[in-house]
């Protein structure tokens, strides 16, 4: 499901480039998370845009070509898997997308082992208003990139992690829970649903502070794809967007 989000060049690639681009990232989640760096720039959040688990960058280029000039976006992946030609196709998917390399960098390097300054070394001055979290799904891994990721932020920016709720990988939202627990100033902001198996939930995370920044926002851009009971979170209820809205018949 494709929503445009009235940047010119990420509506074309969403339209027209991204099945062109393996992966498994929905349309649907390009399109709103493209939009909230939209939001970003009309509230004067600047910063860049940074990724663990870029595969061959369809998430990515959207999100690259959603940016302010000046930000750049930077890629991080060992770009081995399922061989040694990933980096390849991501460098030809970006060139021919409309990417130049001023614009970003593919850093192959393995998240886990990395520290905050290396990625800041790459970005130059300015925090990272959108951090994307697609790693190896397994608890020490997404802790380890979470830990990564929050010295990065802007104070209003957003992390959002992949394939939560999903089916393969139930145990992930127990690592979310327990880093929320740690940083109570956070919380879930928003639920992005799946639009089917494979292109999974994210969950969108920013400060409480800064949650009435997007959350008014997103409900009235995306009406249509509001789910109105909202994620229960006990202590909050997140905006939840999905493709088709619903709640369960009762017979």
């Amino acid at each position: 499901m494709f929503i445009p989000t009235g940047r010119e060049a990420v509506d074309r690639y969403i339209a027209e480039g991204y099945d062109r681009v393996r992966g498994m990232s929905s349309r649907f989640a390009a399109s709103i998370c493209s939009h909230l760096l939209h939001r970003q720039a009309e509230l004067g959040i600047r910063g860049h845009f940074a990724e663990i688990g870029t595969f061959e960058g369809r998430f990515f280029i959207a999100m690259a070509l959603a940016l302010e000039p000046g930000e750049r976006a930077v890629g991080i992946d060992l770009f081995d898997w399922p061989n040694d030609g990933v980096h390849g196709l991501f460098l030809g998917h970006c060139a021919r997308n409309g990417l130049g390399p001023e614009r970003f960098t593919a850093l192959k390097r393995d998240s886990r082992v990395m520290s905050p300054g290396e990625i800041r070394a790459v970005l130059g001055e300015g925090d990272v208003r959108f951090f994307h979290i697609d790693g190896e799904h397994a608890d020490e891994s997404l802790a380890k990139d979470l830990a990564l990721a929050l010295p990065l932020m802007h104070p209003q920016g957003i992390i959002a992690l992949d394939d939560m709720l999903h089916p393969a990988y139930p145990r992930l939202v127990e690592t979310v829970h327990r880093w929320l627990a740690a940083h109570p100033d956070y919380c879930v902001m928003c639920i992005i649903d799946r639009e089917d198996i494979v292109a999974a939930a994210k969950y969108l995370i920013c400060r409480r502070d800064a949650v009435p920044l997007y959350e008014d926002h997103l409900m009235a851009r995306f009406e249509k794809q509001l789910f109105v009971l909202g994620g229960d979170f006990l202590d909050h209820v997140s905006v939840v967007l999905t493709p088709h809205p619903r709640l369960a018949e009762v017979d």
